[in-house]
């Protein structure tokens, strides 16, 4: 059989076009029979720490311990850990951040699987600390578990109690000193003591303390200045934020370095 020269040139110009049309769909890379969509969620819900301002402090007032400890939780693990502030009396809005977040299939409702997978730590200063326990009490009602609470010189709120922990947490702390105006809770207690274990009630004087916390507001360093020194007490941060690092994965190398 004779091929024109003009048949001959369609037929290779076909046979490319078939073998570049098999080239990709074959090409994982480019052409997939079941694309996965790129907002697809995440099978595990991240690490959550909540953490709450004393008294009427804004949630991101940045001179507060409580703030500056979550900016460097949230620099040092960029994914995988959920590091939130809030006002003290914004438990309900802490609380539908934790729900969203633990729904890890976005279909409104909290499985069994994904209340037992909650990795869930609170902590609070002053009407902060009242309110973490307040927040663990509410999940307590959810089903969800909470790893550990943590209470600095936690002031109650009127008509709940900052001091039982509920059976829910599976740690907690107290820091507090006893002077002052205003001072902490200084004996928290857990409700079921075979679930809680109390790490302890730390007490610490400020009677003789040399902090000045030079960058908070006059008067909380002359009414309330016992108050405010654990506060801005580094030392006492720096055993909160250990606390808080011995229940998340550890940071990458590359962020720890930076």
């Amino acid at each position: 059989m004779v091929i024109s020269i003009a048949h001959r040139s369609t037929l290779i110009s076909s046979c490319a076009l078939l073998f570049f049309f098999v080239a990709m769909v074959t090409d994982g890379r480019t052409f997939s029979a079941h694309p996965v969509p790129a907002n697809e969620p995440s099978t595990t819900s991240p690490a959550i720490v909540i953490g709450f301002v004393g008294g009427f402090v804004a949630h991101d007032n940045p001179i507060h311990s409580e703030v500056q400890l979550a900016a460097r939780l949230r620099k040092e693990y960029p994914t995988g850990v959920d590091v939130e502030t809030f006002e003290s009396h914004r438990g309900e809005r802490a609380h539908q951040l934790i729900l969203k977040l633990l729904d890890t299939d976005q279909n409104g409702t909290l499985t069994t699987i994904e209340k037992r997978d909650a990795r869930i730590i609170i902590y609070g200063h002053s009407w902060g600390g009242s309110e973490s326990i307040a927040l663990a009490r509410v999940l307590q009602n959810d089903g969800i578990p909470v790893l550990l609470t943590i209470q600095v010189d936690s002031v109650s709120k009127h008509g709940r109690n900052d001091t039982l922990i509920p059976a829910n947490v599976a740690q907690a702390v107290n820091f507090y000193q006893p002077h002052g105006i205003i001072h902490g809770a200084h004996d928290i207690q857990a409700a079921d003591a075979d679930r809680t274990r109390i790490i302890g009630n730390f007490k610490y004087d400020y009677r003789k303390s040399t902090l000045k916390c030079s960058e908070y507001p006059w008067y909380d360093r002359l009414f309330v200045k016992a108050h405010t020194q654990i506060e801005c007490d580094p030392v006492i941060w720096a055993r909160v934020e250990s606390l808080i690092r011995e229940k998340l994965p550890q940071a990458s190398p590359s962020v720890e370095a930076q």
